[in-house]
């Protein structure tokens, strides 16, 4: 490799990274390793008669039916899926930071986990379907990688820009991470805004576990300087929470306002444009991690836990 292309690994390793964490021995110490199968180029390179080829090596993605192989010719001469896999194969030429950021999740999943088993990992397009742009099955995780190829990316265009901001290729291993901790956490009951607040914290304080070498914002999906807003404003964005009666609530209406993905949340007050969407997420990722200090339980055993028994344990205060 050239210097200039090691520069650029090293770049991209870096970027988003907690750099005050190492990994301890004992977690660096298992034995896995990611090698991802690339599809998405194994599937722009090939000519008709590797089509066969790739039904041996992709059985779950390229089914043995009968005119299966009509259908990846009209793939072929599609022009825009022909666009998709060049642009993604431009920007993952290789997928060597994403193979060490998800060996390192997989070895922080082990060692929580012990029954964890390394999935086979695959990376294709899926024309931008972004909302399974991870897919786990049948321990096989499927990558979409043309969901990753930058946030101002001219595929990109007809996204809110709340939505493509998370394009990039430092959320992918968060992403996939995410996919993990909801197949550990129990969903339970969520008719009570705090219920669903918890739920959501669970997700969050279990991907400070599975990746603490990634930052805060990294795993919650905000800039940094979103994140700053919303430690600096805890204990507003909590007291209008309970001035207002609105944890014990079951109005549909706050998840969107508070939960859901949004440009920014929904306080209807003239902080609103300051702050970033999904601060009810934010304030249960809180609550979990008091309810965490303060009580001798282990990751999976929080994961079974009811949302509403957390709340009331945890004796949350925010930060002032």
């Amino acid at each position: 490799m050239t210097y200039n292309y090691l520069f650029l690994v090293l770049f991209l390793s870096l970027l988003s990274c907690n750099e005050t964490y190492k990994t301890p021995t004992n977690i660096e110490n298992i034995n896995i390793e990611v090698k991802a199968k690339r599809f998405d180029q194994d599937f722009l390179n090939a000519t008709e008669s590797d089509f066969e080829k790739l039904k041996e090596k992709y059985p779950y993605l390229v089914p043995k039916i009968e005119g299966v192989n009509d259908l990846w010719v009209a793939e072929k001469k599609d022009t825009l899926v022909q666009e998709v896999l060049q642009e993604a194969n431009t920007v993952f030429p290789n997928f060597i930071v994403q193979e060490e950021e998800l060996t390192q999740l997989f070895k922080h999943i082990k060692y929580n986990f012990p029954e964890f088993t390394t999935p086979e990992t695959v990376t294709l397009i899926s024309m931008m379907d972004y909302r399974n742009r991870v897919l786990l099955q049948n321990n096989i995780l499927l990558i979409a990688v043309d969901c990753y190829l930058g946030e101002n990316h001219k595929f990109y265009e007809g996204f809110s820009s709340y939505i493509s901001a998370q394009f990039t290729q430092e959320y992918l291993v968060a992403d996939v991470a995410n996919v993990y901790a909801k197949n550990h956490v129990q969903k339970g009951k969520q008719r009570l805004f705090i219920e669903q607040m918890v739920y959501f914290g669970k997700l969050l304080y279990l991907k400070d576990k599975l990746i603490p070498f990634k930052t805060e914002a990294n795993r919650i999906g905000y800039t940094q300087n979103q994140l700053d807003w919303a430690n600096a404003n805890e204990d507003m964005i909590w007291s209008y929470f309970v001035d207002k009666n609105l944890l014990f609530s079951t109005d549909t209406k706050l998840s969107n306002r508070f939960i859901a993905p949004a440009p920014f949340s929904k306080f209807y007050l003239a902080v609103d444009n300051e702050s970033p969407g999904r601060l009810g997420q934010y304030i249960g990722w809180q609550i979990v991690r008091a309810f965490m200090q303060k009580n001798d339980v282990s990751l999976r055993k929080l994961c079974t836990m009811s949302n509403e028994e957390i709340f009331r344990k945890s004796k949350y205060k925010p930060k002032k």
